[in-house]
């Protein structure tokens, strides 16, 4: 079969299509014919070796196939699993090989998709839609308040501003650039600002006044600013990532003479066996019933999988990126 694999780590360029031998499910394991591949922006980050050193994602064996998740349907089944599997649709996670024509997962790791979903919609409501449903959940908005949206315009931003939104808050998403900015427009934002334009923060702060819920996945200089229009005494934050390369710069400062409330939201908690499955059967339900409407923002072939990488690395890419083999 046809697979991508990174034989070092760098630049998207090291991602090559290989033919490699087919996989074969072993006990308690499903084999599935993938129909779409997602891309998230961690294996972007651990195929550069930015993420070398961290201790959620360490450096992966060589030659290795990215790929944390995948649709598509039940090709074969190993020892103990219900072989009644075989021909339904599925999504699921897995710990790499995901850019590939078949991809092996546990079967406790997959699930049927429903009926009304597409596999692209599917695979964008199990990762990103359930880590969408987690931040809400831990940041809990509330009517009448201001929550600002970091990335709005990504694969789990633009879930977020449609679940703020539904809560009854003032929806401001940041964004970097003017494409990305009408999507969240049109997914409901309130006010959507430029973090790459200077004075972004100040134009939020004179046309809202003060944030009462942060939702960041950016870090950085931007995460800084968004930090400084949280309210004293009631401004709360979620921080569920550090796209721009660092996590935000939270000082003692910040918690006493401020009186914020900072949590962390991050792949251990999604991928708790229990408090998973539950994210993901209410991501499933609002999709079902229309309430959250995933954005693919691009559908690639597995041969173009540096062409995607490179697109998540200029900051280009808005929604779900899938790869089609």
């Amino acid at each position: 079969m046809k697979a991508i694999r990174f034989h070092e780590l760098g630049g998207p360029e090291v991602l090559r299509l290989e033919e490699v031998p087919d996989p074969t499910p072993g006990a308690g394991e499903v084999l599935v014919r993938v129909s779409a591949a997602g891309i998230s922006y961690a294996e972007v980050q651990i195929r550069s070796g930015a993420m070398a050193a961290h201790p959620w994602f360490p450096a992966p064996p060589l030659p290795f196939t990215p790929g944390f998740e995948v649709a598509g349907t039940v090709a074969a089944v190993g020892e103990g699993v219900d072989g009644s599997l075989v021909g339904t649709r599925v999504v699921g996670g897995l710990a790499g090989g995901g850019y590939a024509e078949r991809a092996v997962l546990a079967a406790g790791a997959v699930l049927p998709v429903p009926g009304a979903l597409d596999d692209h919609r599917a695979l964008a409501l199990f990762g990103q839609g359930a880590t969408a449903v987690g931040v809400i959940g831990t940041g809990e908005p509330r009517a009448g308040e201001v929550v600002l949206v970091l990335a709005a315009a990504g694969g789990v931003g633009s879930l977020l501003v449609q679940l703020a939104k539904r809560s009854g808050a003032t929806v401001v998403a940041a964004a970097g650039g003017g494409r990305k900015l009408a999507l969240a427009e049109q997914l409901g934002a309130d006010l959507a600002v430029d973090y790459t334009e200077d004075g972004w923060a100040e134009r939020v702060r004179a046309e809202v006044g003060q944030v009462h819920l942060l939702l960041d996945p950016v870090g950085g200089a931007v995460s800084r600013a968004a930090f400084g229009l949280l309210a004293i005494g009631v401004g709360r934050a979620v921080v569920f990532g550090s796209a721009g390369g660092e996590l935000p710069a939270v000082t003692p400062v910040d918690f006493l003479a401020r009186g914020l409330r900072v949590s962390g939201f991050g792949p251990r908690v999604v991928v708790d066996p229990a408090y998973g499955a539950r994210l993901r059967a209410e991501a499933f339900r609002l999709g079902v019933e229309g309430v959250l409407n995933p954005v693919v923002g691009g559908v690639l072939p597995l041969s173009s999988a540096a062409a995607a990488h490179a697109l998540f690395e200029e900051r280009g890419t808005t929604g779900k990126i899938v790869l089609v083999p």
